[in-house]
């Protein structure tokens, strides 16, 4: 058995004096200091995107240059390169997105119209461990593009080269594999 008693409701304001009112009302407010990580967090995400998004229409710019116009840099090199950096880019730009929006979602406010519209939305979060899990797989899926980024730029030295590299996609395979298994009910 259990000696504890159920918690005291909180007070209404009228039984409240003035200093502990105004005091719990300023402790209330504080959680909009959270809109010092937010408002940055969304702003470096508009930045990525554009940043990614201009990479991308370089690529295009190049490819286009170079099959349509016959230029003379050979593309082939820095093509794959390139789509991957942007990728990785728009990435970051999502997690600074994700993280931005569930920090709003979580100490200031729900955003209404996600939360009538589209209840089961990535930003839809409903708490700092959900928060984290999100932003941790988007976080995996960049270090994996990094990590394809990096093999496009390997040449092989020595047979045990491309072991390492097989037992490298080995590992990521399966954490991809191990992570999807967490998430099956999502």
């Amino acid at each position: 058995m259990s000696d504890a008693s159920p918690p005291t409701p909180p007070k209404p304001p009228e039984e409240q004096g003035h200093w502990e009112r105004r005091i719990e009302t300023a402790l209330w407010n504080s959680r909009f200091l959270v809109m010092l990580a937010v408002i940055p967090s969304l702003l470096g995400s508009l930045i990525l995107f554009i940043v990614g998004t201009v990479d991308i229409l370089k690529v295009v710019a190049d490819v286009l240059g170079y099959y349509l116009l016959g230029g003379t840099q050979d593309i082939h090199d820095t093509l794959v390169p390139d789509i991957i950096i942007a990728v990785d880019i728009y990435l970051i730009a999502i997690v600074l997105l994700i993280f931005g929006l569930g920090v709003y979602r979580l100490f200031v406010s729900r955003i209404d119209q996600a939360e009538v519209r589209y209840p089961r939305h990535p930003f839809n979060v409903a708490s700092l461990d959900q928060l984290k899990d999100k932003i941790a797989r988007v976080v995996i899926l960049a270090v994996i593009i990094e990590f394809f980024r990096a093999v496009v730029d390997i040449r092989f030295a020595t047979p045990l080269d491309a072991i390492y590299l097989a037992l490298s996609v080995l590992a990521l395979a399966a954490a991809i594999y191990l992570m999807g298994l967490g998430h099956k009910g999502e």
